[in-house]
């Protein structure tokens, strides 16, 4: 960690939905100086927050305003309905567009989904817009018509009096992480690296070893095996050392050897004389 990291902090936006706790956990413990500011926002108000630096990165769905934004996109969202929990699509799986056909379908003003670029909404639209996801959450559960948002925040707004099924064919959402473009700074790499499940030693911004050039590798190779056949000489010589002492006796001196004309130790018979 450099000294201005030490004395910095970290402001991290993220939208509703979304949950930040883990890679927030991973920062903490890489980066146990350096404060890190969770700031939730509503989904309309991510681009701008980050465009007037009031964050330093974000957690945002796509799109995002890429003329001033950079964004790295993480994970797509399962777009799920939300209905009564005694409604009749509870008893499927799993829901089409064409099952909604005959609901009356909420479109909060903070929708996150994008219907032009995809299948149309289904259903008949509400007579009015309600605010947020959560007060569309409410009216569903008074029966009002259903709702149509991603999995994370029918989640976030879980009530027991309303079920969810996963809707196959419906636009999806992506979360992303966005910061400015002209605001790249070693804290943003940090996190950039922990999104991407980087270790410690592969983070962007940390002290890493410098690639040797081809030269101080080949001399490093060359060392290395001189080395190797140094080793190799001494194990040899000190083979053979030890096959030329294995005659020797184990106090380390050699057997006598006996005396020519003499046995092993009986006595000669002595000389017939002529």
């Amino acid at each position: 960690m450099t000294d201005s990291q030490a004395t910095s902090s970290f402001r991290l936006a993220f939208v509703p939905g979304v949950t930040p706790s883990k890679w927030v956990g991973v920062w903490r413990e890489r980066l146990p100086d350096v404060p890190l500011t969770l700031l939730p926002l509503p989904a309309a108000e991510g681009s701008r927050t980050l465009r007037e630096g009031e964050a330093d990165a974000g957690l945002l769905r796509l799109p995002v305003d890429r003329s001033t934004l950079s964004a790295i996109p993480l994970y797509i969202e399962t777009t799920v309905v939300l209905v009564p929990k005694e409604h009749r699509l509870t008893e499927s799986a799993e829901v089409t567009l064409a099952d909604l056909a005959e609901e009356i379908v909420l479109d909060p003003l903070d929708d996150v989904l994008d219907w032009e670029g995809g299948a149309g909404r289904p259903g008949t639209p509400a007579k009015y817009r309600p605010a947020t996801t959560g007060d569309a959450v409410e009216l569903v559960a008074a029966g009002i018509g259903v709702l149509i948002a991603p999995q994370s925040l029918a989640r976030l707004h879980h009530r027991r009096d309303v079920a969810y099924r996963p809707l196959t064919d419906a636009p999806q959402s992506q979360v992303a992480l966005a910061w400015p473009e002209d605001r790249t700074t070693d804290l943003v790499e940090e996190f950039i690296g922990i999104v991407r499940g980087r270790t410690v030693n592969s983070t962007r911004g940390r002290g890493e070893t410098p690639p040797q050039p081809k030269k101080q590798r080949a001399a490093d190779k060359a060392r290395q095996k001189g080395q190797q056949q140094g080793a190799a000489k001494g194990a040899g010589k000190g083979a053979a050392a030890a096959k030329a002492g294995s005659g020797r006796t184990r106090s380390g001196t050699a057997k006598p050897k006996p005396k020519s004309g003499t046995g092993s130790g009986k006595s000669s018979k002595p000389r017939r004389r002529s």
